[in-house]
């Protein structure tokens, strides 16, 4: 029973350890900006928006421009409500198992955390279309180039698990937040070094965005927008 109780020990203390370390690398990393602000950029041209809903990040961007129309990517038949007039489309990413089978927190499963924090489960895309966004603290408005607005259609593009013609592949579910939205499979693995946010992130990286080194967290994007 006492060496039982000291393997408990040690591994309470592990653990703890552990995530005090992993909160702590977050805090540092994501506070250190991971993106050129001497870079002389285009004239900013279009509106793109960065959401959160307390905890997952999703990337908003205009559904159709001269650059780009989403709508031949997320096609509005995969939606329940095949309305006009939508102008945006949040895209997030992250682990299936999340997406489908956990609506909400009392929803989730001990299988589904550790499957997801191991990183050994699949991944989606969810989509879901606006008419209009509303600027407050979970949704935070940029102007970016048309190189930036690229990068971004780039990065999302090859997130996305094609078919043999290169369409994006819809996940048929009934697991939809809403009647605009909808999930695709996607690549990567999400895993405790790798969440929705860390994705988000990356995507703001690559089109030189205010954006931290890592993070695995909303607040690790937000902060860097909130003024």
């Amino acid at each position: 029973m006492r060496r039982l109780g000291v393997v408990i020990l040690y591994t309470v203390l592990g653990l703890v350890g552990f995530i005090g370390v992993y909160m702590g690398v977050d805090a540092v990393l994501s506070r250190i900006p991971a993106y050129d602000m001497s870079t002389e950029a285009l004239p900013p041209k279009y509106e793109v928006y960065i959401l959160s809903n307390g905890v997952h990040t999703d990337i908003v961007l205009p559904v159709k421009t001269d650059l780009m129309d989403w709508g031949t990517v997320f096609p509005m038949d995969d939606v329940k409500r095949k309305e006009a007039g939508y102008r945006f489309v949040a895209i997030g990413w992250g682990d299936k198992g999340f997406y489908l089978n956990t609506p909400e927190w009392k929803d989730l499963k001990a299988s589904t955390a550790l499957v997801a924090a191991l990183g050994i489960g699949e991944t989606a895309v969810h989509v879901t279309y606006y008419h209009k966004m509303l600027v407050d603290e979970y949704c935070y408005r940029v102007e970016v180039d048309s190189v930036q607005l690229l990068q971004l259609r780039d990065y999302i593009l090859a997130t996305l698990d094609t078919d043999d013609k290169g369409n994006a592949i819809l996940i048929h579910t009934d697991a939809q937040y809403g009647y605009s939205d909808a999930f695709y499979e996607a690549k990567g693995a999400y895993s405790i070094f790798y969440s929705c946010n860390t994705w988000t992130n990356q995507g703001l990286k690559k089109a030189n965005m205010p954006s931290g080194i890592w993070t695995v967290f909303d607040k690790g994007i937000l902060r860097h927008y909130q003024k």
